[in-house]
């Protein structure tokens, strides 16, 4: 099986890209659909603990991006050293990532156990809803670790290749965690904490599915063992410099998203929040096809720059736009043409179904950035692939702050466009950065084969 990955990522790099997004966009549909019956399960603890709850949202996000990101690194790394056919140097980048995820796990734990409290307080949580806060925080802070190696060990099994059993783990974990939220949360009467517990237990699991594979079963095409490890500060900073920037992307995005939310509260108040907030669900829902297709351009981008074939890494970016474009087209003309049906799902009620004609206006005038989204996602991954992850940093700045918010400011502030400048800014901006980053990644391409030679 390991062998049959790594040959798909060493082959047709079309045939490659299609084989291994489509595990992704599964697990991503999954994970997606989960946060949805957790929201259920959540709701009956009331609106102080989902208040609680929603003071550690975003950094939550954020460390889940840092996991991911850091795990990214590690596909990006070991999926190069395949593609030069380096398996000793495959096995040694996997062992240090391995090292990496703990090291920082342990880091971001004690960091964000210290200042949660104040942190929290800075977000404006108090009295009841800030123990609920902190009971919910408290588990995933001090169960980091279960988190980073979840998502850590899932890139190292994408670094060859391996998608479906990635998939197969998060199936898995999506299952359990849906299982535990109902038994942790009210047969336990753990309340907030018991959300929180249920993640982190079977993140907890899902991590030690994969280091069984990885080190006791030991069917990966990589051959890790930790009884000679070496710290290696050479391969270390080959990880870690796509790692970092790609666990910043939701640094910026969060920033990004405040900035948004201030101006969208100055313009039109808690009708404005209420829907952004629900028409991003549909936005964040949509863009997951696509962050699927980057992420298998990452390991097959890897695999042809570590084998120095110009042909395939520009084949492996052209196809990945490709498939982009088409798919986010398709997935924008639905939106666009359901705007009100799928505005309803999610403002049924007689309270919210005024928020309707407001959420479908949103899905209408920011999801045609999807289109172009299409090409700019997999042009981000690819500077992943190829170990220049701060370009794929560098365009989420360009994208969601440099082109955005002096669009939103534009529309709004001078033009006097109200909610609307806003939706065009998201818009008309994003549109614009994933042109830019997909004409780069051209350029980066061209600049690449002339150093190869092919």
């Amino acid at each position: 099986m390991a062998n049959k990955n790594v040959e798909l990522m060493r082959g047709e790099p079309e045939k490659a890209v299609k084989k291994l997004a489509i595990p992704i966009m599964i697990s991503m549909i999954l994970t997606a659909l989960y946060n949805i019956v957790d929201g259920i399960w959540v709701a009956g603890l009331g609106p102080t603990a989902i208040a609680g709850i929603g003071f550690v949202t975003p950094i939550f996000m954020v460390l889940n991006g840092a996991s991911v990101g850091l795990g990214n690194g590690a596909t990006s790394s070991i999926s190069r050293f395949i593609g030069a056919k380096n398996k000793e140097m495959a096995t040694k980048s996997a062992t240090q990532s391995l090292f990496i995820f703990l090291i920082a796990s342990i880091i971001l734990s004690i960091i964000f156990i210290i200042i949660q409290e104040p942190l929290l307080r800075s977000y404006g949580a108090s009295g009841q809803t800030l123990n609920e806060a902190i009971a919910y925080a408290t588990p995933l802070f001090l169960g980091l670790i279960a988190l980073m190696f979840g998502n850590g060990c899932s890139g190292i099994l994408r670094g060859e290749g391996d998608m479906k059993r990635a998939m197969y783990v998060v199936v898995a974990t999506v299952i359990l965690n849906a299982s535990l939220d109902p038994i942790f949360i009210y047969t336990f009467g753990l309340g907030s904490a018991g959300a929180s517990l249920a993640t982190v237990v079977s993140s907890a699991i899902s991590a030690m599915i994969i280091l069984y594979w990885i080190l006791i079963k030991k069917d990966t095409y990589i051959d890790v063992t930790l009884k000679n490890f070496k710290f290696d500060s050479k391969l270390a900073k080959d990880i870690l410099k796509v790692g970092i920037p790609s666990a910043l992307d939701m640094l910026i995005m969060a920033i990004a998203m405040s900035i948004y939310l201030i101006v969208i509260s100055m313009v039109g108040g808690d009708y404005g929040i209420a829907t952004f907030t629900t028409g991003q669900r549909l936005y964040l829902f949509a863009i997951m096809p696509l962050t699927a297709i980057g992420s298998a351009v990452i390991a097959v981008a890897g695999s042809a720059y570590g084998a120095r074939n110009g042909d395939y890494l520009s084949r492996t970016h052209m196809y990945g736009v490709k498939f982009g474009l088409a798919l986010g087209t398709v997935i924008t003309l639905i939106l666009i043409t359901f705007a009100t049906p799928l505005a309803t799902i999610f403002a049924y009620t007689p309270e919210t179904a005024n928020l309707v004609p407001g959420i479908a206006e949103y899905l209408q005038l920011v999801c045609p950035c999807l289109i172009l989204t299409g090409i700019g996602i997999p042009s981000s991954f690819f500077y992943q692939g190829i170990g220049k992850g701060i370009y794929s940093l560098m365009f989420t700045i360009l994208r969601e702050i440099i082109f955005v918010v002096p669009l939103i400011y534009l529309f709004v502030f001078i033009f006097h466009w109200s909610l609307v400048g806003i939706w065009l800014g998201l818009c008309i901006g994003r549109a614009i950065a994933s042109v830019i980053n997909y004409l780069f990644a051209r350029y980066e391409i061209r600049r690449t084969r002339a150093r190869f030679g092919n």
